[in-house]
This record gives structure tokens, sequence and C-alpha cells, in this order.
């Protein structure tokens, strides 16, 4: 019954978890780049009262063994990269991945970060910039005298304006990262991503080459959340928190049962 208490409690625990993560993707349903996060749980050892095989008598074995579990534990969440659904802004500067990769975006520290999310805007120097402020790498510069409504962005990359009075100009270059294990890239926040041992290094290229997914300018890639299949979640680890309260609640009703026993 010890045994009973301390697995139901573990299941509760996980369950938390579990919890946690729907709630942090219905919360990020309509952030722009979003990938779902997944809570995995792994089983905890097992106690083992009898080895399968073991002897039972006289040239006689046992063809099972006996084992008890003690519970369960969340093992890792897993963010699922798949792609979203696009949806078109026809704001110039909005700009979509069809497929793998990563925009590079460069932190006041000089480190790198990825990001899915290409809603760029144009700071007071007339770089591209994510809403933070953080500079595209690399750094797109638009022209003196040309307006943003002048930006054009092809699906292989390159960027070009116009200036006023000119012609159209090619001023840079768009190249996107890819990682080995992209679920290894460590969340920091504002929708970027940090390189870990566990991703890799990144693989830079242009788009569509090499595998790199392509550019679609004038839209965005929406969250990859789906919210039916979040609530649907929500219910079975709801339920599956009753069910190990229940089982505390029970174990500890037998305790009670097999202490009055003397009285």
């Amino acid at each position: 019954m010890m045994r009973a208490l301390w697995s139901a409690a573990s299941g509760m625990i996980a369950q938390q978890t579990n919890m946690d993560v729907v709630a942090h993707n219905l919360a990020n349903v309509n952030t722009f780049g979003n990938k779902k996060v997944r809570a995995e749980f792994q089983d905890l050892v097992h106690q083992t009262l009898r080895d399968a095989g073991g002897a039972s008598g006289n040239g006689t074995q046992y063809p099972q063994g006996m084992q008890v579990g003690l519970g369960v534990r969340v093992a890792a969440t897993n963010r699922i990269f798949r792609q979203g659904p696009l949806q078109t802004t026809d704001n110039p500067s909005d700009i979509a991945i069809q497929g793998e990769g990563f925009f590079q975006i460069q932190l006041p520290d000089g480190t790198t970060a990825y990001t899915r999310d290409g809603s760029f805007k144009l700071d007071s120097n007339r770089r591209l910039v994510t809403s933070d402020g953080f500079l595209l790498v690399p750094n797109i510069t638009l022209e003196d005298s040309a307006t943003i409504d002048s930006l054009v962005i092809s699906q292989d990359g390159r960027v070009s304006d116009t200036p006023a009075g000119g012609e159209q100009t090619e001023i840079g270059q768009i190249t996107l990262a890819r990682f080995v294990n992209p679920a290894g890239l460590m969340a920091y926040g504002k929708n970027l991503f940090l390189e870990t041992a566990a991703s890799g290094a990144p693989v830079e290229s242009e788009p569509g080459a090499d595998g790199a997914g392509i550019l679609t300018q004038g839209a965005l890639e929406m969250s990859g959340v789906q919210v039916v299949e979040e609530m649907v979640n929500m219910i079975v680890s709801q339920r599956a928190y009753e069910s190990n309260a229940k089982a505390v609640t029970t174990s500890d009703s037998m305790l009670e049962t097999a202490n009055g026993l003397k009285r």
C-alpha cells in the first residue's frame, strides 16, 4: 500500500507537469512560428520480487518474473517542429518559411539565436529587425530613399528595393540555418531558440538549397498548436490526475483499515 501511495503521487506530479505543457501550448495558439510541445513519460524503477527464469523446484523454473512498478516521471518535453499553417498578411516585411530552416537573429550580446517568426520591422537605421529590435542576420538595410513598400523578397532569399526615382536594386541575401536535431534547441523566449550540443551545429544555406525551405513574402507561419487536440489532452490529463488522486485516497483508506485491525 505504501508503494501505491508513492506511485500514485508520482502520477499526480507527472500529470501536473503535463497540464503545464498543455496550458503553455494553448497560451501560444496565436504566437507566430510557435511549435507544439509534448510531455513524454517514463515508468520508474521496478521492484523485483522474483526473477524470471528462477528455480521453482527440482528441474523447474518460473516462466515469468514478479515485478511491481514504482510510478512515473516526465522524461522530456519534446518540441515538434512540423510546418505550421501560413497566413497572408500583405505586409512586405513579413516572411514565412515553407519547409525546414530558421531565420538567424543577432542578440545584443552578439550570440546568434534562431526563429521561425518572420514578422520583421524596420528600425530607425532602416534595418530589418524583430519585434524586440534584434537584427536579422545577414543584415538587410534599405537604401535611404527606398520605402518598405518597395521591398521585394524572392523565394530563394534575394532582397531588393527601389530607391525613389531609381531602379530596383538587390541589397542583400537572406540565409536559413538548419539543424540535425531541431528538437534539441533550447527555448530562449521571444520566439527564439539557442543552439545546444544536442541540436548540433547550424548548417547555413540559401532558401531552397541543400534541403532548406523557401521564403514567402507577405505571409507568416502561424502556431502549430491545434486547439481541439490540446483540449482533448487537457481532459485526458485531468482524468488521469483524478484517477491517481483516487488511488491515493484508496490506499490511505486501506492503511487506515489495517491500522484499525488491532482494535
